[in-house]
């Protein structure tokens, strides 16, 4: 794990080494993750006017921001801008594309697998996409490709070099995967580290849209999921993913996504309030027609950090902005 003093004199060396209004920006983002030495990422919402605001809020306080969605057509196979940046990236933090196989309402893992039967057009597809990043400014990719199974581990690994190879050729500095904190089998840490820089591990949907209520990441689940992945591998080369949001179950089959701002206002509407799960920390409570919520505030991102902080993680990410507890920021920078 690389030391504190290292990542130290690394920032330093690099704010030394770019214009002075990036170096002011660099501190502001060194001040937003407190004295730990980590950094603070954000997942940005294109489509919501939500999540632009907040980014625009809350820019110094991030190191870096993953804006830009790039799909990968699932016919085709070939990149299509399926969000671009919405907002001005003037005095932004360091931007991040990501890369998914997620179209219209699902994930393709085909089109991930296709590509890695087809060598020749997997060359082109991640040559296009690394172009297509570097020119529109991004200094690197998350790599989203979800619901692979263990028998698809050898052509996503073929996919993930292709695209990380091409990403640094063309000058992006780091290639990213998101991967599902409990499929250690589909997902296994070692042998993605060999291909890509770092995983980001999403440690969200314990519960999810179309599961009981619940959590949507107990602090004990999140803890023992990333701790194990910290076991894999250098911890200095995972990436926390937190939830910022929650669930609301009603009577239909899927649960609709929730923030903190919309879940107190549904509890409100119901004559309620959000009351703390004593189990796990979470808000919980009823809103109008009985339906049952579970959203994430400050108190439960603060804990979340703080347990990924113990197992030697030292980035923590947001998915996403526009729907956080306002109160995060200055318990994060604590």
């Amino acid at each position: 794990m690389t030391s504190p003093s290292l990542v130290h004199r690394h920032r330093l060396l690099r704010a030394l080494a770019i214009t002075s209004a990036a170096a002011l920006l660099a501190c502001a983002a060194a001040r937003g993750t407190g004295d730990k030495g980590g950094e603070l990422w954000a997942f940005t919402a294109p489509w919501d006017s939500l999540s632009d605001a907040s980014l625009v809020a809350n820019s110094s306080r991030l190191d870096v921001a993953v804006t830009g969605w790039v799909a990968l057509d699932s016919i085709t196979q070939q990149p299509v801008i399926l969000y671009g940046d919405s907002v001005v990236r003037a005095a932004m933090p360091r931007h991040v594309a990501l890369v998914t196989s997620w179209v219209r309402d699902r994930f393709h893992p085909a089109s991930v697998l296709t590509l890695g039967r087809n060598p020749s057009r997997l060359a082109s597809v991640a040559g296009t996409t690394a172009r297509l990043a570097s020119d529109r400014g991004y200094r690197g990719l998350v790599l989203d490709f979800e619901e692979h199974t263990v028998a698809d581990l050898p052509l996503l690994l073929a996919v993930a070099r292709a695209f990380t190879d091409s990403a640094h050729a063309h000058g992006l500095s780091q290639v990213s995967m998101a991967i599902p904190a409990t499929d250690t089998a589909g997902y296994p840490a070692k042998p993605l580290l060999d291909v890509v820089d770092a995983l980001v591990v999403m440690l969200y949907d314990e519960h999810w849209a179309e599961s009981e209520p619940g959590p949507v990441a107990d602090p004990a689940w999140a803890h023992r999921w990333l701790a194990i992945r910290a076991r894999e591998v250098d911890p200095a080369r995972l990436i926390a993913a937190l939830p910022t949001y929650g669930y609301a179950w009603g009577k239909g089959k899927s649960a609709e996504t929730v923030g903190y701002a919309a879940a107190r206002a549904m509890t409100a509407a119901a004559g309620q309030r959000l009351a703390r799960d004593p189990a796990s920390g979470w808000l919980h409570g009823r809103g109008t027609g009985g339906a049952e919520l579970w959203v994430s505030d400050a108190v439960v991102i603060g804990r979340l950090a703080r347990d990924a902080r113990a197992s030697g993680v030292s980035r923590i990410a947001l998915w996403r902005l526009g729907l956080e507890d306002p109160a995060i920021w200055p318990a994060l920078s604590r």
